[in-house]
């Protein structure tokens, strides 16, 4: 795994996968930014993926999407991608599912049974086959489940009053995409991390789900047993998440620069830029590309 040196200088970069390829054994693969843009595949994806399949490199995809698991191959599957290469996929979402349902962890010692969702409709299949009773009002709620805004374009100013309220009925939140924005059909838009964030900032209590935490990545890990994690890099075009996760993880992080830093970056990406995000995250890329191609 590439450890933090003392000064920082920027990674390689190459023009694809294919100068990266041989150097590792599996990859964990980053899906919105890296695969697609929320609406269709990114050129080269399937094809790079059909690559890594024929050199024996398998792969697991890891995302912080606040939806089931199935929900998410089923996106992209209707984007185009190959139903094959959608076999191996955990979400953020997933693993909030299951947290919701299994409620061991100490975090749910004083919840009660009540949850009221701050998300979009396309997300309320997180909550399928859960015995949680929803609310709309956060006068009645016990806890709050965050996937996000409610429609596309909101800014966190929209929710201020609405998070300030969760914070005087001290309700706790879940966050089921620790994300703080991502890029849809080249439009940037706020996540659920940037609804969490400020959640926290005005003195809230929030459980966060999916990258960068270490946790998310063990599910990865049983899919690659046997596979040395000095082996195995994750792929990914933030460094927020995807790079910090990976540096928290073990295993080596690779950037896709022209993803959510895309506009900051360049093409070819800034040495100096790089160093400062790298700084600022903590997470070093082992190396770049401007794409996920082959």
């Amino acid at each position: 795994m590439t450890e933090m040196p003392s000064k920082i200088t920027a990674p390689p970069h190459f023009d694809g996968m294919a100068a990266i390829a041989g150097r590792y054994d599996a990859f964990i693969l980053d899906v919105w930014g890296v695969l697609h843009d929320g609406v269709k595949l990114y050129p080269g994806a399937v094809d790079t993926l059909e690559q890594l399949t024929a050199a024996g490199k398998p792969f697991v995809m890891l995302t912080n999407a606040p939806r089931r698991s199935s929900a998410v191959a089923e996106s992209m599957i209707a984007m185009g991608m190959p139903e094959a290469f959608c076999r191996h996929i955990l979400s953020s979402g997933e693993a909030t599912f299951l947290d919701l349902k299994d409620r061991s962890d100490p975090f749910y010692a004083r919840v009660g049974n009540r949850c009221i969702h701050i998300g979009p409709e396309r997300d309320l299949n997180l909550f399928e086959g859960l015995d949680w009773d929803q609310t709309d009002r956060l006068e009645d709620a016990d806890l709050i489940v965050n996937t996000g805004p409610w429609v596309d374009g909101e800014t966190v100013a929209d929710y201020e009053e609405k998070l300030a309220t969760g914070v005087e009925l001290g309700l706790p939140m879940i966050c089921a995409n620790p994300d703080l924005e991502v890029v849809r059909d080249g439009r940037k838009l706020i996540c659920a991390g940037a609804l969490a964030l400020r959640y926290e900032e005005l003195g809230g209590n929030v459980r966060w789900f999916g990258k960068p935490k270490a946790e998310i990545y063990e599910y990865c890990f049983r899919v690659l047993s046997g596979f040395d994690k000095n082996h195995i890099a994750a792929v990914g075009d933030s460094f927020r998440t995807d790079l910090a996760g990976a540096q928290n993880a073990g295993v080596d992080p690779i950037l896709v620069a022209g993803g959510i830093h895309g506009d900051e970056l360049g093409n070819p990406p800034k040495a100096e830029i790089v160093a400062s995000l790298a700084t600022q995250w903590n997470a070093l890329p082992a190396a770049s590309i401007p794409s996920f191609v082959w």
